[in-house]
């Protein structure tokens, strides 16, 4: 590797799976480009709860065009290159068609592929041109790594939230076409794509009245921890080969099973 410490852009790291992704991360000695929304106390305690020195906060709304190229030039004034990049933002917003008048449901589409399809691609898009231009870390790193976060939902559907689950298909699809795209030029893209997982968006559900139905689907007996999720991506993200770019990995506890 070079001397240089590797450099991570994460997205959503204030708190959940992106804050534990970040720890990982900064745990194995990457320095981390910490990405939030709203709340930057929240990020700011989970910056300074990183091991390691040269973590950087970056605030941005990322249903917006402007603000995630914005976003992008604030982590290149702060760091010297980006090797890895994980988009882990996004959001979720109920919709059910049958149940949702034209103009929220057109609303709820718009918001959604914006968040969680649009903006990640265009993080993608700027990492992955900066990357080309960067001497190769090693032939097993290669120039550099994209890591989204998908979703069962892809797979499966999500009938009250059909924006959700278009969103990470898309994301899929936009990680494969990416691998192919950038892999002569040593950039490497993986896709994790869980279940539930146990942050605090999901207790809510989980300790409501469909939580046992929730819990049922899981062999596990349990949701996926954070930390699980977020090891996946960090080996994704640093140990993975370069010959997995393109794989859409399942981290759901045997919760939906593909063929």
């Amino acid at each position: 590797m070079s001397h240089i410490p590797l450099t991570a852009l994460v997205t959503g790291a204030s708190r959940g799976i992106g804050a534990e992704i970040a720890r990982q991360l900064a745990a194995r000695g990457v320095t981390v480009a910490l990405h939030y929304g709203a709340n930057a106390d929240l990020a700011r305690a989970v910056c300074d709860s990183l091991s390691g020195q040269g973590h950087t906060l970056h605030q941005a709304m990322l249903e917006s065009p402007e603000a995630v190229d914005t976003l992008w030039a604030s982590v290149l004034r702060a760091h010297p290159r980006v090797d890895i990049l994980v988009n882990n933002a996004g959001l979720f917003r109920d919709h059910p068609p049958l149940r949702t008048t034209p103009a929220d449901w057109l609303a709820a589409w718009q918001l959604t592929l914006s968040a969680n399809l649009i903006a990640p691609a265009q993080l993608s898009q700027h990492a992955a041109t900066a990357m080309a231009q960067q001497a190769p870390r090693n032939d097993q790193f290669g120039r550099g790594r994209l890591v989204q976060i998908s979703s069962r939902g892809a797979f499966r559907g999500e009938p009250d939230s059909p924006a959700y689950g278009a969103s990470k298909a898309g994301l899929n699809a936009m990680s494969q076409s990416l691998a192919k795209a950038l892999a002569p030029a040593g950039i490497y893209a993986y896709c994790l794509a869980p279940g539930w997982v146990g942050t605090d968006m999901a207790r809510g559900h989980i300790d409501g009245p469909g939580g046992a139905e929730i819990l049922a689907q899981h062999p596990l007996g349990r949701i996926t921890r954070p930390d699980e999720l977020a090891a996946a991506a960090v080996w994704c993200a640093l140990d993975a080969p370069a010959a997995m770019t393109g794989s859409i990995l399942d981290v759901n506890g045997a919760s939906y099973l593909r063929t």
